[in-house]
């Protein structure tokens, strides 16, 4: 799986998204005013306080849930339903996996949604399945398998897709700390190979300072972006090294002094940048 070209343009433009539900005689404003952009090959991770819209804003990114009002753009096109250039990698991996699939029918679903030749579904499912150090679990079914290892399966799923950004929503949430330091290397290692955009939403402030090259920092509900957080961190990343550097801890503290501003309420006026 060889690595795409990766440019300097705008691969992801969030413009004044707002999200309002109503129901039972009431109205939620959940997403208030969201305005952020994801530049071509760049991995950016969003936190925020519990209750702060960050799956709301991953649906409507993705097109599974129509904004009440604002736009969402993917490489300068309106998303008014599920874009084809994109792939969506959940919390709840057991959910997306049919258990009485195989590793390799799992994978090779949306591929075949796609219409993709059997030939090019023979090559690639394969490829994504190594990338993602599963070469020998193709026979095997989900429910055979540990959590980290289904989380696997879902991405090698996305990353056979092929698509032009990945979208994540608190994919490693539900496993273990040392599968999930795994997962979060893992995933470093596929975007810089692949050259892949990468959105991510966490609710954990120590991997998005170990994953991001940015980490867009949400307000409490009504949502907006209440800080814009570069992390300069170097290319390089380890689970020991990187995070006992002086800098990493800085940052650290950084993105979590932001979030408690926004537990406690404060809102942005005016979006601020932190700079490197």
């Amino acid at each position: 799986m060889t690595k795409t070209t990766v440019d300097t343009g705008t691969m992801l433009q969030v413009r004044h998204l707002r999200k309002v539900y109503q129901g039972r005689g009431r109205t939620v404003e959940a997403v208030g005013d969201l305005t952020f952009e994801v530049g071509t090959g760049e991995l950016v991770c969003v936190v925020g306080p519990s209750g702060a819209g960050k799956t709301t804003l991953l649906k409507c990114v993705a097109g599974l849930l129509d904004s009440t009002s604002g736009e969402v753009l993917l490489e300068g096109r309106a998303v008014t339903g599920p874009p084809p250039g994109m792939a969506v990698v959940f919390q709840e991996y057991g959910r997306s996996l049919f258990p009485w699939m195989t590793v390799r029918q799992n994978v090779e679903l949306p591929l075949k949604e796609k219409r993709v030749p059997k030939a090019e579904r023979q090559r690639l499912v394969p490829e994504a399945l190594a990338a993602v150090g599963l070469a020998d679990a193709v026979d095997a079914h989900p429910w055979q398998l540990s959590g980290g290892m289904q989380q696997r399966v879902a991405i090698a799923r996305a990353v056979a897709y092929e698509p032009h950004i990945l979208l994540m929503d608190e994919p490693f949430a539900a496993v273990d700390a040392q599968t999930r330091a795994e997962l979060e290397d893992l995933v470093r290692s596929l975007w810089k190979r692949l050259g892949v955009t990468v959105l991510f939403i966490t609710h954990d402030i120590d991997e998005s300072v170990y994953l991001a090259e940015r980490v867009i920092v949400l307000s409490s509900s009504p949502t907006e972006v209440l800080a814009d957080v570069a992390i300069d961190l170097p290319a390089e990343r380890d689970q020991l090294g990187t995070r006992s550097l002086p800098r990493f801890a800085e940052l650290r503290a950084e993105v979590y002094r932001l979030v408690q501003q926004a537990k406690d309420g404060e809102r942005p006026g005016r979006m601020r940048k932190v700079p490197r």
